[in-house]
């Protein structure tokens, strides 16, 4: 975020330009540290911001757990697109079980430290020994990737099955889907190491505490060109998420034309069923977990970008990544809302678990 200095004639010119300078830097530094404490610093705020990631952590754990469940132990998920969607959803439990918990951990603990100076200690043992960023930044940004990427090998499934059905059983196996998803999750994380890698310690991994999380950060007397290395991560992702609507928008259009098609033709002799009803279901559910990861991405990556560009924004970095987080709780609400497979074998699920509480203790 940009800032100006503004004052009158008759109150700078007794004000030397060096001093001009330094009161301009001080102003900036307050101006600052303002943003902190009326968007980050305060105990009120660190309050509501713990009650919010620990409920988002529960929530991406049960929903994620759900979903596990009910793919792995149910026959007909046992597909390319099943085990597609099983990775999706390991991707966005790591999120419960490291990343928003460490942010929680971060945040809980200055409420309990005496004093600032202590504070400052801590951060700086963090630093000094091995700070737990370097391995929690770069899980959220690779987990990020891999629900990227995964989205757009469902939505390639999808169009294979759609436009090429007879095909579908010789293109997508279970060994080339398997292999598929092991390269995701390997390109994913590579990707996510290329800043710290390839930047020569130009960058480096730390808590931020506008956003409250580990994030990518510029270091010390590092060029702003090694800060540009960043715009690889919306660059990648933008790419993937456009072929990934492109697709889905195809794939949607040929089955909208396929059930005109036979509306018209009903009550005459109609053309033998090209899409079965799963087919149509599965299409729609993967357009929707596309566009709500669409929505949920953009934020962080016009952040990303204006970083870049030299801006702060304290309070926009906040809700950039945590509407990003907020993804991973979502997936279980699609497939409730868009598979009726899902919906009973959740219901089954629930069942089991309550005729397991139940049962008389010996």
């Amino acid at each position: 975020m940009e800032y100006s200095l503004r004052a009158s004639g008759k109150g700078m010119s007794g004000i030397r330009a060096g001093d001009q300078v330094d009161l301009k830097d001080r102003m900036l530094a307050e101006l600052n540290q303002t943003n902190c404490s009326a968007c980050c610093c305060s105990s009120e705020n660190r309050i509501l911001s713990v009650i919010f990631m620990i409920t988002l952590s529960l929530a991406i754990l049960l929903g994620n757990c759900i979903i596990l469940a009910v793919f792995l132990g149910t026959k007909h998920y046992r597909t390319a697109q099943g085990y597609l969607k099983t990775s999706l959803a390991v991707a966005d439990l790591a999120l419960g079980i490291l990343v928003v918990p460490f942010s929680v951990y971060r945040e809980i603990t200055p409420l309990f430290l005496e004093s600032p100076s202590q504070e400052g200690a801590h951060d700086g043992m963090l630093f000094y020994s091995w700070h737990p960023c370097y391995l929690v930044g770069p899980v959220f940004a690779g987990c990020t990737l891999v629900s990227i990427s995964t989205i757009f090998l469902l939505a390639i499934e999808r169009s294979v099955a759609i436009f090429k059905p007879l095909h579908k059983e010789v293109v997508i196996t279970r060994k080339r889907t398997l292999l598929l998803i092991l390269l995701s999750w390997l390109s994913s994380f590579f990707l996510a190491m290329i800043p710290i890698i390839f930047s020569q310690g130009g960058i480096v991994v730390e808590y931020n505490d506008c956003s409250r999380m580990c994030n990518y950060a510029p270091a010390p007397a590092s060029s702003a060109r090694v800060w540009q290395i960043l715009l690889l991560f919306p660059a990648f992702d933008f790419s993937l998420l456009g072929a990934t609507l492109i697709i889905n928008a195809l794939s949607l259009t040929s089955i909208h034309q396929y059930t005109r098609r036979r509306k018209l033709l009903s009550g005459t002799d109609q053309e033998p069923l090209k899409f079965s009803f799963s087919d149509i279901k599965a299409a729609k559910t993967i357009g929707a977990l596309t566009v709500a990861f669409t929505v949920s991405f953009t934020p962080i990556a016009v952040f990303v970008v204006g970083n870049v560009l030299g801006y702060q924004w304290c309070t926009f970095s906040f809700f950039a990544f945590w509407v990003l987080a907020s993804n991973s709780c979502c997936n279980v609400i699609i497939y409730s809302v868009c598979d009726q497979r899902f919906r009973e074998g959740a219901r089954q699920l629930f069942k089991s678990v309550q005729c397991y509480c139940k049962r008389p203790s010996r």
